[in-house]
């Protein structure tokens, strides 16, 4: 039996319970904890044994596997929470984590829509048709709030407030957050709730989206629409639900949104994760100047 078996279950249940993860969150730092646990028994080192230079000799199996430096600043922070749980508990004596410095990673830019192929992509859908409304709904929707594709298709009819014109999201960890919307998203829904959920819509369903079927729209599903439409709007890149999140951002960036009220609304708890947006505006400024700028 593994060293290090009970007391990532310990662990993980701590997560769980104390800090509200998502199971997809829980999930990822199991996998990364339980692949190191393989390597340092591998290695028959135990956890009271573990040093500085055992984490780095495990990055640097992990540079020499062609595994990115980003994806490697990932586990190290997954086994820094780890290790210091360990220790604050007094399960180890020393936190092997402490010294090691995270591989540097470059953030690369998110893929974004131009304001004109968001247009494009909003129009895609026929809305006179049951399908054709919803879809065009869902795309509003994602685009007006910066939703998560996972917020979008939970959302619920309660979290929805047509008059105020805002949506009151569950996001990562639990947390409540509410979002404006503009006249264009609160029409549209408006619209949907009239004329397409009634009838697809069982007693007691909760779930603002819904399928022909009557179930809850999935992340699949809504991926699957995205990449119809995408096509229909002759959208030449590579489109995910995602990317009207990251449009949805850079534009409002573009047009002097301060950088507060942009984490704000998309939910992020640190602004160095919203700040990469800025690098986006940064990069067409600087375009801008290469192409005009008489010494550009």
């Amino acid at each position: 039996m593994s060293n290090y078996s009970s007391i990532i279950d310990i662990y993980l249940g701590h997560i769980k319970v104390e800090r509200g993860l998502s199971p997809k969150t829980i999930e990822a730092y199991a996998g990364d904890i339980a692949t190191f646990a393989d390597y340092a028994d591998n290695l028959k080192i135990s956890p009271e044994a573990l040093t500085e230079q055992d984490i780095s000799n495990y990055l640097i199996s992990l540079s020499k596997e062609g595994i990115s430096n980003r994806t490697q600043a990932r586990v190290l922070s997954s086994l820094r929470g780890f290790f210091k749980y360990l220790h604050k508990e007094k399960l180890i004596f020393h936190n092997p984590t402490e010294e090691v410095n995270a591989p540097k990673s470059g953030r690369s830019l998110p893929l974004t829509l131009s304001v004109e192929e968001v247009e494009r992509l909003l129009e895609a859908p026929d809305p006179s048709t049951l399908r054709g409304l919803r879809d065009t709904t869902m795309l509003h929707t994602m685009y007006a709030a910066g939703l998560r594709v996972s917020e979008l298709v939970l959302m619920r009819l309660v979290d929805v407030d047509l008059e105020a014109g805002f949506l009151a999201i569950t996001g990562k960890g639990s947390k409540r957050r509410l979002i404006p919307i503009g006249e264009w998203a609160v029409e549209m829904i408006g619209h949907y709730l009239q004329k397409v959920r009634p009838i697809w819509a069982n007693p007691e369903e909760p779930h603002v989206f819904l399928t022909h079927l009557r179930k809850p729209m999935t992340r699949q599903g809504f991926w699957l629409i995205v990449k119809k439409y995408t096509r229909t709007a002759n959208i030449d890149k590579p489109l995910s639900p995602h990317k009207l999140r990251h449009s949805f951002a850079t534009h409002l960036l573009d047009r002097g949104a301060d950088l507060r009220s942009v984490q704000a609304m998309l939910g992020h708890v640190d602004i160095s994760t919203t700040q990469i947006y800025t690098h986006v505006t940064t990069a067409k400024i600087v375009a801008i100047h290469r192409q005009h700028h008489p010494r550009g």
